[in-house]
């Protein structure tokens, strides 16, 4: 299939990216950073080409989307794994925080979706997005608060997108904690957080049981994804969970 990745250069995003192209797909990966996207397209193989691509801003987009299509002659599946979090309490978060939060777990993947739904209509293709456990599943986390509404409001998007557009197959990931993979594909999720306020907030959420202890596979998720996206053109997948088991180590500090 042909593919774009959004948010490819780091993180699930790259470890996607990278695995759909080993497992034979075209795939263009689309992010801020050139450096770490010839560095994952040259990681990924089989032609994956790589694309810069601010989600916050419109015309980038549409350029983006254009040039990854008329590279992979197409587009069958659009992947938006772009997010990004903020340590600190509903009281504390500031209106620039929350602009930002929003310009890029929402509207950015609006954005994106605009500028890809013409082609993925013209091969019903599919767009699948990343989600959070803590939008509807489980409750908001302390301090994380802001993050969970951003991605329920992803989710709600989506399904906004599936009525005006029923040719497209919309699907939402919630996914649980990961950590990536390895250098450059581990999670920057937590790069900007306050080391102290995060300290604070890891043994708040061990304490009161919002960390489990495990963490979600990126392989698995990639194979997940794979399965997702080759359903076919006859039926499509809304919704999908994707929650860690809980680790041993947890389990025993319980008892």
């Amino acid at each position: 299939m042909r593919i774009v990745v959004v948010g490819a250069s780091s993180g699930l995003g790259r470890c996607m990216g990278v695995g759909l192209a080993q497992r034979g797909h075209r795939v263009a990966l689309l992010a801020r950073r050139r450096d770490r996207l010839v560095s994952a397209a040259a990681e990924a193989g089989n032609g994956a080409t790589a694309v810069v691509c601010d989600v916050t801003e419109p015309v980038s987009c549409v350029r983006a989307i254009t040039e990854a299509t008329d590279t992979l002659g197409g587009l069958d599946t659009l992947i938006y794994g772009s997010g990004i979090g903020v340590l600190a309490s509903l009281s504390d978060v500031t209106a620039a925080q929350w602009a930002r939060l929003f310009a890029v777990n929402v509207t950015g993947a609006s954005l994106i979706t605009a500028a890809a739904a013409p082609h993925l209509a013209a091969t019903a293709g599919c767009a699948v997005y990343l989600s959070s456990l803590s939008a509807s599943f489980t409750t908001p986390w302390p301090m994380l608060g802001a993050y969970a509404v951003s991605k329920a409001a992803l989710d709600k998007l989506v399904e906004a997108w599936r009525i005006e557009h029923p040719s497209i197959g919309f699907t939402s990931i919630a996914v649980g904690d990961s950590s990536g993979g390895e250098g450059d594909s581990r999670t920057e999720f937590n790069e900007s957080w306050d080391p102290a306020v995060l300290d604070t907030a890891l043994k708040h959420w061990l304490e009161h049981g919002y960390m489990q202890g495990g963490l979600v596979d990126a392989d698995h998720l990639t194979e997940v994804i794979d399965a997702v996206i080759r359903c076919g053109k006859s039926s499509f997948i809304p919704h999908l969970t994707l929650a860690p088991r809980p680790s041993g180590l947890v389990e025993e500090r319980r008892r």
